[in-house]
């Protein structure tokens, strides 16, 4: 039995909420749909790329923040192709960018 999934908005906006209680960084890049938008994030540390992160499903079923994107996030046009590429495929995807320096993702589901 899968659990329920909040709402993407909801999810994003407390996502940058919590960046921002952190003392860090956030900012939409593109907004998707508001109720079922997959959601990729692009993990930066003092404005450097350090990987990314789409919320998928797990192997046992829950969901979670699985690494996805180029191999080479150092090359700008590799990752603003490959993000440009992701919009076009879906245009319901939140893309959304955080630069915070503790991992919020190991806490969350």
């Amino acid at each position: 039995m899968s659990e329920p999934r909040p709402a993407s908005g909801l999810l994003v906006s407390s996502l940058l909420r919590r960046v921002a209680a952190e003392g860090g960084n956030g900012a939409v890049l593109s907004r998707g749909d508001a109720t079922a938008g997959a959601i990729l994030l692009v993990l930066v540390d003092r404005g450097v790329t350090r990987r990314l992160v789409e919320r998928g499903i797990a192997p046992d079923g829950s969901y979670g923040w699985l690494a996805t994107g180029p191999k080479l996030l150092d090359d700008p046009s590799a990752l603003s192709d490959y993000l440009a590429r992701r919009r076009r495929n879906d245009p319901d995807l939140w893309v959304v960018e955080l630069d915070v320096a503790t991992d919020l993702l190991a806490d969350l589901g």
